[in-house]
């Protein structure tokens, strides 16, 4: 082959190199290997994989060391070539080792991988057993896992805290409850019921599956708990909502004269995500400050996320200023906060310096700058966002390319939305909802509904999100009829729960109609306390219709429980003017004006060649 015309490749070669070991010709495999590096394939993985697994053989593992370390980013081919190197020439422990970095590399372990450690063990031990179990678990092989949980049971091995825990938090990530309640038995058979490792991985299972109740039982078994099972149960209180209930359970450990740690403080933030909360927040921000834990680049991440998440962006922006290295998680906190406070210059700002500074976004925080960018109405950072998806190759799931028929729907592009839902590989009940939210809101009520049809001839589930943009479809090419029977089928052929938007919509097809004592009646008939949204509808439809005796009730019940807003004042004023109750109309404009109150104003955008600005508004240029 040498003396024609046609090159050797790498499989070529690779082919060679296994012929060399098979006959246990070091000298040829030497004269081999001088040719691949000569051939200029020294870093090509198929290669180097054979000649890691030849000189293996031959039991020159510091060969195979020297071809391996050679490689910079080694596939997971090399990595299983090595790991059973070290195995086949008895260095077994030095193979689970390089096991072990290959997992913190978040590489993804494979048949192979674990023949490779277990095959060449002289003994199986509970360390192997446990390290093999977490590194599926973590790759998300649950089967995998489980299986080999099962396997275990059947040798000489005695499990473990370690194992059960593994097979505890594998339960978890799985949402198996009934896995979940067979090992939590299999624990306390093994006596391991007061062990610390175990009961904090039951009750960091039990809070993540919502069972709370459960969560508090094991807690409660344990005389004298130690720092990570407190910080386990206070985490559970966050995640499930009950942050109070955190906050009363941290005094009472405090009490104990347990001293905190970062993980106590991750566990108090996680629960308070309401603007409303931000003082506590703060509060326990100066905690962290008292006891020298900002300084923990975890801690100060879910300080950025805790503030972002009730909106007090300037301190959000604050924490993260002083970060010297913040993650992605954390900057992907920072831009989704910005994005969902209204701040959308800043998030694009701050989402181009992520891409600038060489960091890879993820699905949620590209489908987050697509949210914004629909919010916005202007498809020029879309497409912008759009671009970077494809230039770099990231892979547009159906996250992505829901917000990107969302985002061009409602910037007006409803052709390029449909194109982007026409060529999606899959599509799930997600992005069948935003290309019929997309249509209905361009008034193409009966191709939104040929969707609704397509859903179900797919075998797909509507959910609640499906039959709110069908109402809102049919409220914008006023279908009322056919508004009432899809929230009929929503109710009684779906048996879903209709929630405020659902109402909303009912009440504006109903006040279409004129039927306005109907649709107060269906109000009327909803469980206390109706959603103002609900009761605002209403007042709209009245508004339209000029019912000024109801609207005038109407308008002091909105006034009562929601005395900040200035919203429903200005329709009532409305109302006044058009019946031609002038002075009525201006003592409601000046409470307003009194009261401080202020009204989003109205803004008409146009687009220039550089920015987007409202004419009447000198300074709004974007």
């Amino acid at each position: 082959m040498r003396r024609t015309e046609i090159k050797r490749d790498n499989f070529t070669h690779a082919c060679i190199v296994r012929a060399c070991a098979d006959s246990f010709d070091l000298d040829g495999l030497k004269l081999v290997h001088c040719g691949v590096m000569v051939a200029g394939l020294g870093l090509d993985s198929i290669c180097s994989s054979a000649l890691v697994s030849a000189y293996s053989r031959l039991s020159l593992v510091d060969e195979a060391i020297r071809v391996f370390n050679g490689i910079r980013q080694p596939d997971l081919v090399l990595w299983n070539s090595m790991i059973s190197g070290y195995g086949s020439g008895g260095f077994w422990d030095t193979g689970l080792q390089l096991f072990s970095e290959m997992r913190s590399m978040e590489m993804v372990p494979d048949g192979y991988t674990i023949v490779g450690v277990f095959d060449e063990s002289p003994h199986w031990s509970v360390y192997l057993w446990n390290s093999i179990i977490r590194a599926h678990a973590q790759a998300r092989g649950f089967e995998d896992a489980f299986s080999l949980f099962a396997e275990m049971r059947r040798t000489e091995i005695k499990r473990d805290n370690f194992t059960h825990a593994c097979i505890v938090r594998a339960c978890a990530d799985s949402f198996d409850l009934d896995g979940l309640k067979l090992v939590h038995c299999g624990v306390m058979v093994a006596g391991l019921g007061l062990d610390s490792i175990c009961s904090s991985a039951l009750v960091s299972a039990y809070s993540r599956l919502s069972l709370v109740d459960e969560a508090i039982r094991v807690f409660n078994g344990i005389r004298q708990p130690d720092l990570v099972l407190w910080n386990s149960m206070i985490s559970g209180y966050g995640s499930g909502g009950f942050w109070d209930t955190g906050l009363q359970l941290f005094s009472e450990m405090r009490s104990m004269e347990m001293v905190p740690d970062g993980y106590t403080i991750v566990g108090l933030l996680s629960g308070l995500a309401d603007s409303s909360l931000i003082s506590i927040g703060e509060g326990i921000h100066g905690l962290c400050l008292k006891w020298n834990l900002d300084s923990n680049a975890h801690v100060s991440s879910v300080l950025v996320s805790m503030y972002s998440r009730c909106m007090s962006m300037n301190s959000s922006h604050g924490v993260f200023s002083g970060l010297f290295e913040p993650d992605l998680v954390t900057r992907s906190a920072l831009i989704t906060g910005f994005s969902q406070s209204g701040d959308y210059d800043k998030a694009l700002f701050f989402f181009k310096n992520l891409n600038m500074e060489g960091k890879k976004p993820n699905s949620v925080l590209i489908a987050s700058m697509l949210a914004a960018a629909s919010q916005m109405a202007h498809v020029g950072p879309g497409c912008e966002i759009h671009a970077y998806v494809l230039r770099h190759g990231i892979k547009s799931d159906v996250m992505i390319s829901s917000a990107l028929i969302a985002m061009y729907s409602k910037c007006g592009f409803l052709g390029m939305g449909t194109r982007v839902f026409e060529i999606m590989p899959e599509k799930n009940i997600v992005s069948y909802n935003s290309l019929i939210l997309g249509l209905g809101l361009h008034g193409l009520a009966s191709e939104a509904f040929r969707m609704f049809d397509e859903i179900l001839r797919n075998g797909l589930k509507p959910d609640e999100s499906t039959f709110s943009a069908l109402p809102c479809a049919c409220c914008h090419a006023g279908l009322v009829e056919d508004g009432r029977e899809i929230f009929r089928r929503m109710k009684d052929e779906f048996c879903i729960q209709a929630r405020t938007e659902h109402y909303v919509h009912m009440v504006k097809l109903l006040g279409m109609e004129g039927r306005l004592e109907e649709a107060y009646y269906l109000i009327l008939s909803l469980p206390e306390p109706v959603d103002s949204g609900i009761w605002g509808a209403l007042l709209l439809c009245y508004d339209v219709c000029g019912n000024l005796e109801l609207a005038e009730i109407l308008s002091q019940r909105l006034f009562e429980s929601n005395s900040e807003k200035s919203a429903y004042r200005v329709m009532l004023s409305n109302i006044y003017a058009g019946d031609g109750r002038w002075d009525d109309a201006k003592k409601l404009r000046d409470s307003i004006t009194e009261g401080k109150l202020m009204k989003m104003p109205g803004l008409n955008w146009i687009k220039g060649s550089e920015f987007l600005f409202d004419q009447n508004i000198p300074c709004s240029r974007i």
